[in-house]
């Protein structure tokens, strides 16, 4: 279970907290969606959660233990918005083995293979991939160091609608074996599948009940 309790985060730079007393619980193997505008805190939040920012305030459990920064770095593992701009190498081998140089062919294989990827050779070289097979990959770097907890912010920008299902379709089944806990401003692929829904807006946190909206989430949070 991860827990937040009175969550803040105000910058001494900002004017306002661009977390506000964020209380959230997500049990494992469970989905959790944050749907929220632009500028509303989501990506402050996954950077909070993978140990990446310290809140100025309150409390973050895994399982009944408070965890710390490290705690969350270990814990956790965060697929960036566009994570395609990030690989540095030069082929799925190198790509999966960066910071464990210590892993084996075979481990590499089935974390293409939770992915499915196990079709392509090693050898393959990430800028070569649709735009849908690089975010498996991404996913495929986290899922190797076998995180508790995957963060994944807006992981359908930028997909046409056929990659958008299929990766739907992955994280699904990912939820099965791991928590999972997206942040996205367009909830219209993942909210099928989510288990448990939020509202991000001007830092605050609301329990979201998608059944009866009758326009779209991110209409009725721009206005």
């Amino acid at each position: 279970m991860l827990y937040l309790k009175n969550l803040v985060y105000h910058p001494p730079a900002a004017a306002s907290a661009i977390l506000k007393q964020i209380n959230l619980e997500l049990p494992p193997q469970h989905m959790g969606l944050v749907i929220g505008p632009s500028g509303s805190g989501k990506s402050t939040l996954l950077e909070i959660l993978a140990g990446l920012a310290e809140p100025t305030s309150g409390e973050i459990f895994w399982r009944q233990q408070e965890l710390t920064n490290l705690h969350l770095q270990q814990l956790a593992g965060l697929v960036f918005q566009f994570p395609e701009r990030h690989f540095c190498g030069g082929t799925l081998l190198e790509e999966l083995r960066l910071g464990h140089p210590e892993l084996g062919v075979d481990r590499v294989n089935e974390a293409l293979r939770e992915v499915g990827l196990e079709h392509l050779p090693v050898s393959t070289a990430p800028q070569s991939l649709s735009g849908g097979q690089q975010r498996r990959l991404a996913l495929a770097v986290q899922l190797i160091r076998q995180p508790h907890l995957l963060l994944l912010d807006e992981p359908t920008a930028g997909l046409d609608w056929s990659m958008r299902r299929q990766l739907v379709n992955l994280l699904a089944k990912l939820k099965g074996h791991w928590s999972l806990l997206i942040v996205t401003h367009d909830a219209s692929d993942l909210m099928p599948i989510a288990d448990h829904c939020w509202t991000l807006n001007h830092g605050e946190l609301q329990p979201f009940d998608p059944t009866g909206i009758d326009q779209p989430l991110s209409a009725s949070l721009a206005g």
